[in-house]
């Protein structure tokens, strides 16, 4: 069977991508697909697709911060636990975080030991008041995150 080079193309096809004739177009449409596909791919994926992409950060999200960019951008699925200024998690105001498990850690994240997707509270013993550090727990396993009422 031959085929002609210059019959129609069918619907099954896409569409031609349009080739940005700027840089300013260039620039722009890159900002567009990191905030309408990748930053929202970030607040769903697994664990396990977030540590593959980290391996490949570099080519897929140019020369950036994984803590700032990845990881951060992962952790805004849960309300409050990041700042829109700062990478990682916001660790000055108290949250309460359910597992999926069923238990509730109560603290403040800690932003230098949750990385690569484990969140690690740091709250107090409630039978002898002192400082106690949760295990890290994976993004997967965080079924929601809310910040706590610091005022009385």
């Amino acid at each position: 069977m031959s085929h002609n080079l210059n019959e129609t193309a069918t619907s099954t096809e896409a569409p031609e991508t349009q080739v940005p004739e700027s840089f300013e177009e260039l620039a722009a449409s890159r900002r567009k697909w990191i905030e309408e596909v990748l930053r929202p791919w970030c607040h769903q994926a697994t664990l396990k697709q977030l540590r593959q992409a980290e391996v490949e950060w570099l080519d897929i999200a140019g020369r950036v911060d994984l803590n700032a960019t990845l990881w951060t951008w992962a952790w805004e699925r849960f309300d409050g636990l990041t700042h829109p200024e700062l990478a990682g998690v916001h660790e000055t105001h108290p949250v309460r975080a359910i597992i999926k498990d069923g238990s509730i850690l109560e603290g403040y994240p800690d932003s230098r030991k949750s990385v690569r997707g484990t969140l690690v509270i740091v709250g107090r013993d409630a039978g002898t008041d002192n400082t106690v550090e949760c295990t890290p727990i994976s993004i997967d396993d965080v079924l929601s995150v809310e910040l706590l009422n610091t005022c009385v």
